[in-house]
């Protein structure tokens, strides 16, 4: 008897993600063959998101194109756009079974029940509430060498612009010893790099009276792991005393995600965010203090309700004081449910364009200005997989700061260390390592 083919689809972030993999685990252990979400399945499951409108549409579209890809499929809309928008998820013809957030571990009961009477099914929550971890854990991961770690679910902060904590509810971490649990049995599988995510990371364990800095530190005790990266983080976390003790950890990375969205207060405060430049400056400056040139990286919304030329000149001008590694720039898009979606002064789209190109230019020449400091510096890159430029074989990887390194090489190094020195530049975001 042939085995029945399930094919996912993910969307969003890398909390999705994890998630996403983790349904794939169930799918496998309940003898599914899993094949691309371009093929013909009998079951397709969508991890849908909707952090902006343009999400949401997504989402639909991808629900749809894996109904008209098999009529007879199973189709699953799973994640935050149904627990925004169930009522609108139950009309859609094309969706069978609605699994919503902190539900996904229903996924094998929810098909097989579909299964008896093919009569739609719901699976959903009322996420608001207080509600207990959902258990999702994985013993692989679709990359070979660097695992995603979902310790913590949800968030308080209620952004302005942000729909986040009506998707995904309040703030719930996993248990240190599930964690733990998940993190080894990786590492008995050969990965040795996690990064530990969530969807306020710096919220980990103020539920269950634990901290993140604990949980980093236990995690750096399990044998076989050898890096630790930290998702994002809130600025408040990065205190001296935070710093200072992760930066006596040899094994975690000095690449740090520090959210900042706005470079100027007055924009922050319209946000409802809970600091101010100042504080975000002091916590780079602590990083730097402790770590020897570490990765800062960052999140930027140009265009929120009401910013003005000289708003955004400040941001522009704290982001070249700051200086980064990566920045990511996000033109504000109005999230229907959010304070901001309601706020009078929306900016012109032609306005947050050209905002928006004007920062990017900036990202890319602190990002390369970044990179070309470790020109004939020695790194160690953890090796991930081979590439083939102008007819030569190279493996590459990332060293802790998330340099991404080439060596060329003939022997398969995935998931090895190397050391070398780098030599080159190969393209904007790819340079040559030479051996010692």
């Amino acid at each position: 008897m042939n085995k029945k083919k399930a094919a996912l689809h993910n969307l969003g972030c890398k909390v999705n993600a994890y998630e996403t993999e983790a349904m794939q685990q169930l799918l496998e252990e309940a003898g599914y063959e899993i094949v691309d979400f371009s093929e013909q399945a009998d079951v397709y499951v969508i991890n849908t998101c909707s952090v902006t409108n343009m999400a949401d549409r997504k989402s639909r579209q991808m629900l749809h194109r894996a109904k008209k890809k098999n009529p007879d499929s199973i189709v699953i809309a799973a994640g935050c756009y149904v627990q925004t928008k169930m009522e609108e998820a139950k009309l859609d013809e094309a969706v069978d079974i609605i699994i919503g957030n902190n539900k996904k571990h229903d996924l094998i009961p929810a098909i097989l029940a579909y299964e008896k009477d093919h009569a739609q099914k719901e699976s959903v929550t009322e996420i608001n509430h207080r509600q207990s971890y959902e258990n999702l854990s994985m013993t692989k991961t679709a990359e070979h060498t660097r695992a995603f770690i979902k310790v913590q679910d949800g968030c308080n902060q209620f952004c302005s612009y942000c729909i986040i904590p009506y998707a995904r509810g309040r703030v719930r971490s996993r248990s240190l010893t599930d964690v733990l649990t998940e993190i080894q049995a990786l590492a008995d599988n050969g990965y040795q790099e996690v990064v530990l995510t969530g969807i306020h990371l710096s919220s980990y364990g103020i539920d269950i009276d634990d901290c993140l800095l604990h949980l980093i530190e236990e995690t750096a005790k399990i044998e076989g792991i050898r890096r630790i990266r930290l998702g994002s983080l809130e600025p408040r976390i990065v205190t001296e005393e935070f710093v200072k003790a992760i930066a006596g950890i040899d094994k975690i990375c000095p690449h740090f995600h520090l959210s900042l969205q706005s470079g100027c207060d007055t924009v922050l405060e319209r946000m409802n965010r809970k600091y101010d430049t100042k504080e975000y400056e002091d916590g780079c400056r602590l990083l730097r203090t402790y770590f020897d040139h570490p990765a800062v990286t960052t999140d930027v919304i140009v265009g929120f309700p009401g910013e003005t030329d000289e708003e955004f000149a400040q941001t522009k001008s704290y982001l070249e004081k700051i200086r980064f590694y990566e920045m990511h720039i996000f033109k504000y898009s109005k999230r229907e449910g959010t304070r901001a979606a309601a706020m009078k002064d929306q900016v012109a789209e032609q306005i947050k364009t050209l905002r928006s190109n004007e920062l990017l230019q900036l990202e890319h020449r602190m990002s390369k200005e970044y990179r070309e400091y470790y020109m004939d510096k020695p790194v160690e890159v953890l090796m991930e997989e081979p590439v083939e430029i102008n007819g030569k074989r190279y493996f590459t990887g990332y060293t802790k700061e998330y340099v991404k390194v080439a060596l060329e090489t003939a022997e398969d190094i995935s998931n090895t260390f190397q050391t070398g020195t780098i030599t080159e530049r190969l393209s904007d975001d790819l340079y040559l390592m030479v051996e010692f």
